[in-house]
């Protein structure tokens, strides 16, 4: 490291006098001064000499300043101190700076320029400035030459460096992993001219998985087994209410004694209208139509999944309680009435019934998909089966009769009685057999119709 020439210290600063320079002997060329000997390295973990105290003043010589106060060394073995030392050579020439160490307990040996000459008496040697382990001299010496870097081979020039470039050595390629799966194949893209394939694999969707939400819906609320158990309850505890006070007669005729579970199936038509309204209608009114046609936006899918699962629900719950009324009835009456019972007869009374109940629950549904408003679906439904038979009451004038007649005959109870193999003995013409079935069948049919074609033009 190349410096400006640094000022001498004091020689006095480290408690020492700077020893005077012999002159040549007469004759004797000039001799340049030698480089003190470099003394071997110092011991790893070497141990402070415990400090000398300065030597007593002589005669003569006047009195040492007082030292200053050296910075304790570091306790921890091998620590380093930078202290610079009166330079031997001359002031004028560059100063650059070497790194010296020397010899715990060893004072530096003087050049053998600097030996008194003869009859000079002895001066005292002066003390080590120094005795730390591993302490560094810093020494003047003359700046060399500045040689440019160049490039050689192998022993050609001692202690020319050589600068070269080395490529980069490749980091090796990991050694590939076992993998316990096969890889993916990898994704190939849409085919040219096909819009937009996803790579994620998608099944595609069908009836059947409307079917299965639809079912999971119409099972979880409470307003299914609220409705379906209280129309169970009305119908079986009416209709054995009614054969028990019947059966306390001596004979009922040719009325048929399956006909007597038609009081309780009308009041439990009351619990199946609202429901087949609620299905749809409670949708609208949370808003959770929203999320039924974004997960399904095939309307009419939804529309017949609904429409399937309620049926399918009503006519087997209804099938099973209108058969255990009719099992009962008969029980209690069959003795007390003149008509044979046969098998039309039984299904019509059971499964017919069943048919038409659930048929007039689809219709309550379409009304609820095209209304969009519970209360108000519930409404009419209950007007449209009770309205016309309640009027008919009230026209008793002559110019009225036909009309009377006519919604007598094809009201919604009377048309229950015709289901149960009898009908009104007030009432003159309406339908017979199975027709009612066919009439509501076609009303439903006609109702599901019109709120397909409302879903697919309105919004939600």
């Amino acid at each position: 490291m190349t410096s400006p020439q640094q000022p001498q210290p004091d020689p006095a600063a480290n408690g020492t006098e700077a020893q005077p320079q012999p002159s040549p002997a007469p004759g004797t060329p000039p001799q340049a001064p030698a480089a003190p000997p470099m003394p071997p390295a110092a011991p790893a973990v070497p141990q402070a000499p415990p400090a000398q105290a300065a030597p007593p003043a002589q005669p003569g010589q006047p009195a040492q300043q007082p030292a200053p106060e050296q910075p304790a060394p570091a306790e921890a073995a091998g620590t380093m101190m930078l202290q610079a030392q009166p330079a031997p050579a001359p002031a004028g020439e560059a100063g650059t700076m070497m790194l010296q160490a020397q010899t715990p307990g060893q004072p530096p040996q003087p050049a053998p320029a600097d030996r008194p000459a003869p009859g000079t008496p002895p001066q005292p040697p002066a003390p080590a400035p120094a005795r730390e382990a591993g302490t560094m001299m810093l020494q003047a010496q003359p700046m060399p030459e500045p040689q440019p870097l160049a490039a050689h081979g192998p022993g050609k020039d001692a202690g020319t460096m050589m600068l070269q470039a080395q490529p980069p050595v490749p980091a090796p390629a990991p050694a590939p992993q076992p993998s316990a799966q096969a890889p993916a194949a990898p994704y190939a893209g849409p085919a040219p001219g096909a819009g937009y394939v996803s790579p994620i694999p998608a099944a595609p969707t069908h009836l059947g998985h409307a079917l299965a939400s639809e079912w999971t819906k119409i099972r979880s609320v409470r307003s299914t087994i609220w409705t379906l158990g209280v129309m169970a309850v009305l119908v079986l505890g009416i209709g054995a209410l009614v054969a028990t006070a019947v059966s306390t007669n001596e004979s009922i005729g040719g009325t048929s004694p399956l006909f007597f579970g038609f009081f309780g199936m009308l009041l439990g038509v009351l619990c199946v209208l609202p429901l087949g309204v609620l299905v749809i209608s409670s949708e609208y009114g949370t808003g959770m139509i929203r999320t039924t046609l974004t997960a399904c936006p095939a309307r009419g899918r939804v529309l017949a999944a609904k429409a399937l699962v309620f049926f399918g629900l009503t006519f087997v719950v209804t099938t099973v309680v209108t058969g255990l009324v009719a099992i009962m009835d008969n029980a209690l009456l069959g003795d007390l009435s003149t008509v044979q019972l046969t098998g039309a007869e039984w299904l019509k009374s059971t499964v017919g019934v069943s048919l038409y109940v659930s048929f007039l629950g689809l219709l309550a549904l379409a009304v609820g998909s095209l209304i969009r408003h519970s209360a108000g679906a519930i409404t009419i439904m209950i007007g449209l089966v009770l309205l016309p038979f309640v009027l008919s009451m009230f026209m008793l004038t002559d110019s009225l009769s036909d009309l009377r007649n006519f919604l007598l005959g094809y009201s919604i109870p009377n048309q229950m009685t015709v289901m149960y193999g009898s009908k009104f003995p007030f009432v003159d013409g309406g339908p017979s057999g199975w027709e009612p079935l066919w009439i509501v069948m076609g009303l439903a049919a006609l109702a599901l119709g019109g709120a397909y074609a409302a879903m697919r033009q309105r919004d939600v």
